[in-house]
């Protein structure tokens, strides 16, 4: 006898599936890990940006404002898509579609609870754009990766 379980025996089908439990929960784990990096980096780009270009867009081009804004803002959904799928490395895509959707819904909540911050149709374009920014985002991320590039 060399110590070894049967391999169709009770003991190696339980340590089979403990294994599986672990590796999905790893996957699961992964995932919100993924998309929640994801909303992480579109925030904080998003704000950084805001710091930076809002003031220089109000004394410059005032009336270009809202449109560099929602430029810029889907830029950096885009950057949390490509993050999202980077780290997710499996469904890349589908997970930065999921973040997303998550932005899209933070942003309905935001409009909701601060009505008079943008002109409603700021809050709707940036909602209507949000996931296919993300889905963009997801994208190149995949193409990158599919020539070999990090």
């Amino acid at each position: 006898m060399d110590g070894s379980f049967p391999p169709d025996g009770p003991i190696a089908r339980i340590v089979r599936i403990r294994a599986g439990c672990c590796t999905r929960l790893g996957i699961m784990i992964r995932s919100v890990l993924a998309v929640l990096a994801g909303i992480a980096v579109l925030t904080v780009a998003s704000f950084a940006i805001e710091a930076v270009a809002n003031p220089l867009m109000m004394k410059m081009f005032p009336a270009a404002l809202r449109i560099v804004t929602l430029v810029y803002t889907m830029l950096s959904v885009a950057a949390g898509g490509y993050v999202t799928a980077w780290l997710a490395r499996r469904a890349q895509v589908r997970h930065a579609v999921i973040m997303g959707i998550i932005e899209a819904a933070l942003t309905i909540m935001a409009m909701l609870r601060l009505p008079g911050l943008a002109p409603l149709g700021s809050w709707v374009a940036g909602i209507v754009l949000t996931t296919p920014a993300a889905w963009l985002g997801g994208m190149v991320r995949v193409k990158r990766s599919s020539i070999g590039s990090p």
